[in-house]
């Protein structure tokens, strides 16, 4: 039931008229107020016409993830009104556009239906199309900072921000939000149960979404180069580095840049230039989804046989084939982890919020280099393109960024000979050379069979002397990787694992289920391979629940390759309709499963 700062706020609009800032207007008041927000976009892939919707939850908890409920539906699109209505939940609120009339059939008896005339309003007090259509949307925020008590300084205060060099804007936005609040205090009362009260909880928080996030960290890694084909959802993430280099990449004297971004043709070439880059010395990266890591394949497997580091971030939406572009999903687990043909695996990292892919994207880097291999962050779209309220971002000035075995000048010359793939210390992973830096340190790169001195062979017993090095170097990676997120009690046999963005609603599902006494412990993957940690976490209890977004249970297949545990253990809850998943899904799985006699 909804309350004070525990309230969730729908909006259906169309795409392309402008909803996007007032919605952020409105997320960014109750945030200024210092309450904890979640911002939530569905949007179609096309560039306008179609149906959008924007959801916002306050939550004085601080929860991280989708409601599975609406309290207060605003509904301006008059092709999805009936759905909209439909998704209220009872003694909920629905507020539409009154200026025409509105079908009796299109009722329900148990919401409350508030019709306020927008549409006639700003047709009356602005000119021109687009302008009008714009001021609707600022409209409905004041409508609702009315009904939720939402204080209009904080408000104005955003638009003086917004708006400092367009000071005519500031005053026409502030006439459309109080025609909104206006009439809501003159028609109905005001506030609703369903509010807005200060608090002082989003001090050292930040609202950024996950593509922004990372950028920043690839900044913080020390990248210089970066090469994309754009594909949604993760070109936002190039274009946030790129306005990150374009302020701290640039030489203050000289004025040149310091980094290098390049659109390739397509995703085969952007991943082969970052190849080149990081061979070269440089830390280059690439950032795709589901569709790029298909046409990435081929070099993938070349990096991780030829043992050359690479960071690929694949912001994950829903396939297959194209599917969805602008939905969400965890389906690229298995086609990431085995990447190529041939024997191939990769190192992948799953941060599970905005604030991890600042950090993971740090430790990737890190990793590929200390492992000379392919690394990939696989994130979605819902962490990748929403907006998110994390802890503000910290950064250590002695931090020393990870070459991992990179032989320096002085090394070869006191070197009889340097072989590429020679592994002298027992961990799988030999030492390299940056080109040019030393005669001593040439050597060929070969995605063909050579030998463990790096030179070519069809031997077979020298290419199996290789591979097997290989998986050495796989098994130091399992030591390397982020330990897993772990809450246990020995007294529950039971338990959740879930990875990624499935974090937040599973933890908010926990909390629910504690409430109704049933207790579950509780794991949250952060890296393939899977540590120890992990496998013994899962021999402690009689049945795992794993909770992923895909239809395929990619995770549980990935656990029962990697890890050799028992398949009778996992017990797979399947969210993969798009949307982000929501605690109360895994609430009602995992109640179902108890009632079909499954460990609790």
């Amino acid at each position: 039931m909804a309350g004070i700062n525990d309230v969730v706020i729908k909006i259906g609009t169309v795409n392309g008229t402008g909803s996007a800032s007032a919605n952020g207007l409105l997320r960014k008041a109750i945030f200024r107020m210092g309450v904890p927000v979640v911002g939530k976009n569905y949007f179609p892939s096309n560039i306008q016409g179609l149906p959008t919707w924007y959801e916002i939850r306050v939550t004085g908890d601080g929860y991280q993830s989708r409601s599975d409920r609406v309290d207060i539906m605003v509904a301006m699109n008059a092709q999805t009104y009936a759905e909209d209505l439909a998704d209220v939940a009872p003694g909920g609120w629905l507020i539409y556009d009154s200026t025409w009339p509105r079908s009796r059939l299109l009722d329900r008896e148990d919401i409350n239906i508030v019709g306020i005339p927008f549409s006639r309003m700003c047709n009356e007090h602005f000119d021109g199309v687009r302008t009008r259509i714009l001021m609707k949307n600022i409209a409905y925020v004041g409508a609702l900072a009315a009904l939720m008590d939402i204080d209009l300084e904080v408000i104005k205060e955003l638009l003086e921000e917004t708006f400092a060099t367009k000071q005519h804007l500031i005053a026409s936005n502030m006439e459309a939000i109080h025609l909104g609040y206006d009439y809501a205090k003159e028609h109905f009362a005001c506030p609703l149960q369903s509010k807005v009260e200060r608090m002082d909880a989003t001090n050292n928080h930040v609202v950024i979404d996950g593509n922004t996030a990372a950028a920043l960290g690839c900044l913080y890694a020390g990248a210089t180069v970066g090469a994309w084909y754009p594909i949604t959802p993760s070109t936002s993430l190039m274009d946030g580095f790129r306005n990150f280099c374009s302020k701290y990449r640039v030489d203050p004297e000289s004025g040149k840049r310091t980094y290098t971004i390049i659109q390739a043709e397509d995703e085969l070439a952007a991943i082969g230039m970052v190849l080149g880059a990081n061979w070269m010395g440089a830390r280059a990266f690439t950032p795709t989804s589901g569709p790029g890591i298909s046409l990435m394949s081929e070099f993938i497997g070349f990096g991780y046989y030829a043992e050359i580091p690479s960071v690929i971030f694949n912001v994950q939406r829903t396939g297959p084939s194209t599917g969805m572009p602008t939905r969400t999903q965890q389906s690229d687990i298995l086609a990431c982890a085995y990447a190529s043909h041939g024997d191939t695996k990769h190192v992948l990292l799953f941060p599970a919020d905005p604030h991890e892919c600042f950090t993971t994207a740090i430790q990737a880097f890190d990793l590929a280099e200390r492992l000379q291999t392919p690394v990939m962050v696989l994130s979605d779209l819902d962490i990748g393109m929403n907006d998110w309220m994390v802890p503000e971002f910290e950064w250590d000035d002695d931090y020393v960024h990870d070459r991992g075995k990179v032989l320096s000048p002085k090394e070869l010359d006191e070197m009889v000979a340097f072989f590429r793939y020679l592994d002298s210390d027992g961990d799988g992973i030999p030492h390299r050379t940056l080109p040019g830096r030393h005669p001593k340190g040439a050597y060929f790169t070969r995605g063909s069979g050579h030998t463990r001195l790096g030179a070519y062979t069809e031997s077979a017993s020298a290419y199996k002397e290789v591979v097997d090095r290989l998986l050495v170097k796989w098994e130091t990676a399992r030591s390397l990787v982020p330990e897993p997120e772990i809450v246990y009690s020995k007294f529950n046999k039971a338990a959740i694992l879930t990875v990624g963005s499935g974090n937040g609603a599973c933890k908010e599902a926990l909390d629910r289920l504690n409430k109704q006494n049933i207790g579950l412990n509780y794991c949250r993957v952060k890296a393939f391979p899977f540590s120890e940690s992990v496998k013994e976490f899962i021999d402690k209890h009689e049945v795992v629940y794993v909770v992923e977004q895909n239809r395929d249970a990619q995770l549980r297949t990935l656990l029962i390759l990697d890890s050799e545990v028992s398949p009778d253990k996992l017990k797979s809850l399947l969210h993969y309709n798009g949307l982000p998943i929501n605690p109360g899904f895994v609430v009602n799985k995992v109640l179902e499963e108890i009632s079909k006699g499954r460990a609790a």
